[in-house]
């Protein structure tokens, strides 16, 4: 009896492993090659938060975003590169979760955050003047974690040339 408890025991914590591993993977699992990085917000008060982010680079992944999906990490999220710095719009079309979106300047500093967006709806959501990235994280995750603009983005495509480090691209 106790061999079995024991056998049980070890399987249970292997299941909970491998679906922890796969909720992480799950949320992009209609992101079909989509490269995967990490990325890093520094609060003016110098706290750091890391994130990995799915990049969105072309006009197709840009226009799809995160549409269609139905659950994600408090980690995790989507960085838009438009390649060029100016006035974005974004909506919520056929996205189920809440959003934080986060507006960001060339230059990795947070331009305007619009915070829990409403799902599904195509109110624009826009830029508070140009930029060439936004961030996508789940919705309450700048309240929560005390993100604000002004804020710093560290990320290898956002000003790599200040930063060192190669594009993921």
């Amino acid at each position: 009896m106790v061999h079995s408890t024991r056998a049980r025991n070890i399987f249970l914590i292997w299941l909970l492993l491998g679906f922890s591993c796969l909720s992480v993977q799950a949320w992009a699992a209609g992101l079909p090659d989509l490269p995967e990085s990490e990325l890093t917000i520094q609060a003016a008060d110098g706290q750091r938060y890391d994130f990995v982010v799915l990049l969105a680079s072309t006009p197709a992944q840009t226009a799809r975003g995160l549409m269609f999906v139905t659950e994600m990490d408090e980690n995790q999220g989507m960085l838009f590169d438009f390649g060029e710095t100016r006035p974005v719009s974004m909506w919520m079309r056929n996205t189920a979760l809440p959003l934080d979106m986060l507006f960001i300047r060339e230059d990795g500093t947070i331009s305007n955050i619009a915070e829990q967006t409403v799902p599904y709806t195509r109110t624009p959501i826009v830029s508070a003047g140009p930029v060439r990235f936004v961030l996508e994280v789940l919705g309450g995750s700048c309240e929560r974690l005390g993100i604000r603009a002004g804020d710093r983005v560290h990320h290898a495509l956002v000003n790599p040339e200040k930063t060192g480090a190669e594009s993921p691209r």
